[in-house]
């Protein structure tokens, strides 16, 4: 198959309950996929850190498990948080793409970003699922599993707002698993992963579900790691001019949009990852400095690395995760980097929602670039399931009834009001007549307020905005998954794998 550059669309989540979007067509998906597996498994001649793509690939797909080289691997990610249905689709897509083609489907819950979206919340209520006393972490991986007894205060919180509910949602369930895993595994982003995926089992999908977390002490992840690190120059040349051609492509002006550009002088550079204390759970940007003609990883205690461009890839991996553990850190991919590996390193198609579809137009640039490698195609999808509750009801425009209110004003004068918009455009500028005529018009426009008509309109305008604030949380995109019953939600399975099975 001739490879070609991709096209990306305009992607847009769709406004209508129940809609998908699915970038590309299915039978275009699964082309592409065979076509990056083929290619990414014949890049003998693309080096990281010396060693062959090819070879590094088949070393991450074995640490994950993935034994059959030839069988194609479906993933996605998403930090660790309750899913909206938008994002939960990514899985949906995963496990119908991988059962059409005889593949694996995995979800790689991200623990290793700032945690957020960690608030249950329905129309009208909400309550945090975790009872971590600290206002903020570093990173999601830090906040322990929460209490057997706080998960029993927000099931009694969310069973009495859902009591008048003519549905039956999955939340209980999900809380249910939520607080048994509490009890076994000691974070939240661990339990949280696994009653998600327990959730999703009983819908039928067959994905797997791995933290980021343990793969960057994986040699794989630090081959590719030395090999940034031991360049970093010349690849924050390369990250940040795939930046700025995606900013005059899109007419960005803004300097950090989509991201920050590295900063990069004669004594160091900045470097895409985090710099992690594993034991105080403190992150600071990750640079490095130039020492004697080489790139050196600086620790605050004093403690040097030394990264050699001509060093052997596994043997420097070996050497670097020797560094980390004894020091008690880690370097966690920032969010274009972490794609990257998993692009290059584990699956076939990765896909995303629209937002990271967006930023990954930016690391196709850069793979171009650095690696000398076309990059591998990507996939995006996203869905609306609205409040079950909202289905059906029409809403508000409040704008339309803005500009009716609008009309209705200046309609009441009538030609009288003409007249004096006249009469006001042919008196001469800043003389007392023309300040007279306006004070007049506008005085006039003031009593015809107190017409019924007039008052009856307010009444609707009223109406029309205490409407709207209701329909932000009715039809909010991005409640929780487990709102919805579970027909709406295997409804939506079956989309997905309609739309494989005629592929």
């Amino acid at each position: 198959m001739t490879s070609t550059a991709p096209r990306y669309d305009r992607w847009k989540a769709p406004s209508e309950d129940g809609q998908t979007l699915i970038w590309p067509a299915a039978p275009q998906l699964l082309a592409d996929t065979q076509d990056n597996h083929r290619r990414l498994s014949s890049a003998q001649s693309t080096l990281l850190q010396n060693v062959p793509l090819p070879e590094v690939r088949t070393r991450m797909r074995l640490w994950l498990g993935h034994e059959d080289d030839q069988a194609l691997l479906f993933a996605t990610g998403h930090q660790a948080e309750l899913h909206h249905p938008g994002v939960w689709v990514k899985n949906v897509l995963i496990d119908a793409a991988a059962n059409k083609a005889g593949g694996r489907a995995v979800h790689f819950a991200v623990d290793t970003d700032e945690p957020k979206h960690l608030q249950l919340r329905w129309p009208g209520g909400s309550v945090p699922l975790t009872d971590d006393p600290r206002p903020k972490a570093a990173w999601s991986g830090l906040l322990p599993a929460p209490s057997p007894a706080h998960l029993d205060e927000v099931a009694k919180a969310f069973d009495a707002a859902a009591r008048s509910w003519p549905f039956r949602p999955l939340v209980p369930e999900f809380l249910g698993s939520l607080r048994r895993l509490s009890l076994e595994l000691p974070t939240l982003p661990s339990a949280l992963t696994n009653a998600i995926h327990a959730l999703d089992w009983n819908l039928g999908l067959r994905h797997h579900a791995m933290l980021v977390s343990p793969i960057c002490l994986s040699e794989p992840y630090l081959v590719f790691v030395h090999h940034v690190l031991a360049r970093a120059d010349a690849f924050a040349a390369d990250y940040n001019a795939a930046l700025d051609e995606f900013r005059t492509e899109n007419k960005i002006r803004t300097p950090g949009r989509p991201m920050p550009n590295l900063k990069c002088g004669a004594d160091g550079c900045e470097v895409p990852f985090w710099l992690d204390d594993l034991t105080s759970g403190s992150r600071s940007r990750a640079a490095v400095v130039r020492e004697q003609g080489a790139f050196v990883l600086r620790l605050p205690g004093g403690e040097r690395f030394r990264f050699d461009p001509h060093a052997d890839g596994w043997e420097a991996a070996g050497e670097l995760m020797l560094f980390f553990r004894r020091h008690g850190v880690r370097l966690s991919p920032r969010a274009l980097t972490l794609t990257a590996v998993l692009r290059l390193l584990a699956a076939d198609q990765f896909v995303h929602g629209i937002g990271g579809g967006l930023y990954d137009q930016v690391l196709d640039k850069l793979i171009t670039r650095h690696f000398g490698l076309e990059a591998p195609r990507f996939s995006v999808t996203t869905a609306t399931l609205y409040f079950p509750l909202a289905v059906g009801q029409p809403r508000v425009c409040l704008p339309c009834v803005v500009q009716e209110g609008h009309s209705l004003k200046h309609a009441i004068l009538g030609k009288e009001k003409q007249l004096l918009v006249e009469a006001i455009a042919a008196a001469p500028r800043r003389s007392r007549e023309r300040s007279t005529l306006f004070y007049t018009m506008h005085d006039k426009l003031a009593d015809a307020h107190s017409r019924p008509e007039l008052r009856r309109w307010e009444q609707r305008f009223n109406h029309a905005q205490a409407r709207v604030q209701e329909e932000k949380a009715l039809f909010d995109r991005e409640l929780f998954y487990a709102l919805q019953p579970a027909d709406r939600l295997t409804s939506m399975i079956d989309r997905y794998r309609e739309a494989f099975a005629a592929g």
